[in-house]
């Protein structure tokens, strides 16, 4: 699963580039205002592409599950507040 979030993490990214270059490059000598739209839509890509990396998957642990270590997660559950210190 962390393959795949990073793998599309770095194709958003590099379209991000990609589009980037490309409205300063090529397209402004043809067309100033889809130059700025380009970039626009550039600049969306990368918190998308953010969301997109930290994604929790269905095969992912979450922070607030048991980790199967007994010492440990009391410990924690000690921090959160869920459970008394004895």
């Amino acid at each position: 699963m962390y393959a795949r979030r990073r793998h599309r993490y770095f194709a958003l990214m590099g379209l991000c580039v990609t589009l980037f270059v490309l409205a300063w490059a090529v397209v402004r000598l043809w067309s100033v205002p889809v130059a700025v739209g380009m970039c626009v839509v550039a600049m969306v890509l990368p918190p998308l592409a953010a969301m997109v990396a930290n994604r929790r998957g269905p095969d992912d642990r979450w922070w607030d599950e048991p980790s199967g270590d007994p010492q440990s997660d009391e410990w924690w559950d000690e921090l959160d507040g869920k459970k008394k210190p004895q």
